[in-house]
């Protein structure tokens, strides 16, 4: 437990109303407020500043060994890669397309802070891994008096994933401006994408119109070339498409994968920017992070690149029928210290929890994972619990918190997270456990 979050909680105690109910005091903009508001913890999470900036860095050289992979272990050949780490062909056919083998560095990593140091739980990276809407929380909570004093007295900071973000685009829709001072951005989903996620696209078109940035929501099939090659949504010319869908869902395209191709000229041409290519999604697979721990190739890193490894992820192994021989034994044997995910999902979907599974559900779940592959093994890592003060009981209870570390071109881009009650399961995710909360963090020194 960080000293700050037990000062927070021991001021709520007192009675300072203003504090204990900041969060559901500030006012907040409406698209997020129909996105996250129900959704909110009552309280901001609390991170070290140093130790945090330290971690950012650690995942910098994190995402330089994930990109180098194909190349140190499989001579350049990202078909074998793809299907060490469980992407079948016609997927890896779709992540190459467009690419140029260097990827942005672009990406959220989420992470549990065990009490000693952060570890790596997954690095999503690409356009689409949302988030940059939380910006608005600390924003609101600021404006609020009682917290703005605690801020002023604790020196808290934070950096604004928005801004951050707001300067990126820029930086990239530059060279396709079509003579206006700012750039025109689609955030494009996939076919259908826009009814289940338009509250959360909502609230990115939202902070993003705080940073000054037109964004307009459209789907794949929305958006059209001109003749000149540069891409239109309702007739209006886009200097940059903000990639909010990903490779699987144009395997599932009525159209298929050549659906994008349109995208892939406009870039190419310098027309319309894509914003990220479709080859990040070759390294947020959680197996690519398996094969960093795996000892067979632990003779590709040096020294300095196996210490980071050993210092920012836990051990972690991907099961698929051709896997070395006794690892699903090891992985039975091991069954309370190791969590079972898929490599491509998300949100704590199709997880298997060793210590909360019985012997036989382990068992049956190893033995799936290892006949069809795509399943990572990883080593449990024990969130420190933090307390939160309820305003609506005045209970304080222990909550756990996955910190998510957003990185960028030049580096450390600020952090959100995603908290649970510490008795609440396992998984801090928003698509598989209901109670998961949403929370802004910020930076003590």
């Amino acid at each position: 437990m960080t000293d700050l979050s037990r000062t927070y909680v021991d001021a709520c105690l007192r009675g300072d109303g203003g504090l204990a109910r900041a969060v559901s005091r500030a006012e907040l903009p409406p698209a997020f407020e129909e996105a996250w508001r129900s959704r909110l913890l009552p309280r901001p999470w609390f991170v070290a500043a140093s130790e945090t900036a330290a971690f950012a860095r650690d995942l910098e050289g994190l995402f330089d060994l994930l990109v180098s992979l194909p190349a140190r272990l499989f001579d350049g050949d990202r078909d074998r890669y793809a299907a060490e780490i469980g992407i079948g062909p016609e997927l890896a056919a779709v992540l190459r397309r467009g690419g140029s083998g260097v990827p942005t560095a672009f990406g959220r990593a989420d992470a549990y802070h065990d009490g000693s140091s952060y570890k790596v739980l997954e690095f999503n990276l690409g356009s689409e891994v949302g988030g940059v809407d939380m910006a608005v929380f600390n924003q609101g909570l600021l404006r609020v008096p009682e917290f703005a004093a605690f801020a002023r007295e604790h020196r808290l900071d934070h950096v604004d994933i928005a801004a951050r973000m707001a300067a990126v685009l820029r930086a990239r829709a530059a060279p396709a401006l079509s003579g206006a001072a700012e750039p025109v951005i689609g955030l494009i989903e996939g076919r259908g994408g826009v009814g289940p996620y338009g509250r959360l696209m909502r609230a990115t078109v939202e902070a993003m119109a705080e940073q000054g940035l037109d964004l307009r929501i459209g789907e794949i099939g929305d958006v059209r070339a001109r003749p000149d090659g540069k891409l239109t949504l309702d007739g209006t010319p886009l200097d940059l498409v903000l990639r909010n869908f990903g490779a699987s869902q144009l395997l599932d395209d009525p159209g298929g994968p050549d659906v994008v191709e349109p995208f892939l000229r406009a870039h190419d041409a310098g027309r319309t920017v894509l914003f990220t290519s479709l080859e990040s999604g070759l390294y947020a697979n959680k197996s690519a992070l398996a094969l960093l721990t795996d000892p067979r190739w632990s003779g590709a890193f040096d020294a300095g690149e196996r210490a980071l490894v050993d210092r920012v992820l836990p051990w972690s192994r991907t099961l698929h029928p051709s896997g070395p021989a006794g690892l699903v034994d090891l992985c039975r044997e091991r069954r309370e210290r190791l969590i079972l995910k898929p490599g491509a999902g998300y949100g704590g979907l199709d997880t298997f929890v060793g210590w909360e599974c019985t012997d036989a559900r382990w068992n049956e779940a190893l033995g799936v994972a290892a006949e069809r592959g795509g399943y990572v093994a990883q080593e449990r890592v024990v969130p420190r619990p933090e307390p939160v003060y309820d305003p609506a009981t005045g209970s304080v209870d222990d909550w756990i918190a996955a910190v998510g570390i957003f990185l960028m071109d030049d580096g450390y881009a600020g952090a959100h997270a995603r908290a649970n009650r510490a008795d609440g399961g396992a998984i801090v995710g928003m698509s598989s456990n209901p109670d998961t909360r949403m929370v802004g963090v910020f930076a003590h020194p």
